[in-house]
């Protein structure tokens, strides 16, 4: 194959949010609407959630064979989430871009810092979620928590949504088709609009994490 008849290579889209913004659902309803973006798996000691599947939604590893891949240098990024590990394939993203596919990785704050010294011309997306109240009710919703875990993620979400200004855009999830089509928006770069400098943010993020 001659260099002319190389793919362009994609872009590497980084979405972080506290628990209970959406942000799984939104990027799996982006995945199924968009053609150009690819998920790149993570792998994850979490105990398996009874609608997920290995290998489509993590891969579930113990921490035993976590920390080998780390000491292997196989992450491009990975951190620690409460009492669990979550981890990016290198080679997975890398393989993905040169393929010429929008790369979407769906991890925390603390990846998304070591995405951006690694690799700084990602495009990194904070989505949040529209009142304190409603984060409460989608993580009382879930079903899957006991009450000691859900505010414990409560706490941690207070603390995660400190780090939006990191971040080059903000979606708030309140509406979620609107959500859903600004995501896409910053996706095929047309989401100047939905940068996190805009003028709205300040006042509404105050109050989320007052």
């Amino acid at each position: 194959m001659n260099a002319s008849a190389l793919p362009t290579p994609g872009h590497l889209y980084v979405i972080a949010a506290p628990s209970g913004a959406g942000k799984t659902s939104l990027v799996r309803a982006l995945l199924q609407q968009e053609s150009s973006a690819r998920f790149s798996i993570s792998y994850t000691t979490r105990k398996q959630r009874p609608n997920e599947q290995h290998g489509r939604d993590y891969f579930f590893i113990d921490k035993n064979t976590f920390e080998k891949m780390v000491a292997a240098g196989e992450f491009l990024e990975h951190a620690q989430v409460f009492d669990n590990y979550y981890g990016t394939s290198k080679i997975q993203v890398k393989e993905l871009l040169a393929q010429g596919a929008n790369v979407i990785l769906e991890i925390d704050w603390q990846g998304a810092q070591q995405i951006r010294r690694v690799m700084p011309e990602c495009h990194s997306i904070f989505i949040l979620p529209p009142s304190r109240t409603e984060l409460e009710r989608r993580l009382r919703d879930r079903g899957t928590d006991d009450e000691s875990v859900i505010q414990r993620r409560l706490g941690e979400a207070v603390s995660d949504m400190n780090h939006w200004q990191e971040f080059d855009y903000v979606v708030v999830n309140n509406d979620f088709e609107q959500a859903l089509q600004e995501l896409k928006s910053i996706v095929l770069r047309q989401g100047d609009n939905l940068r996190s400098n805009r003028a709205d943010l300040n006042k509404f993020i105050s109050t989320l994490v007052s």
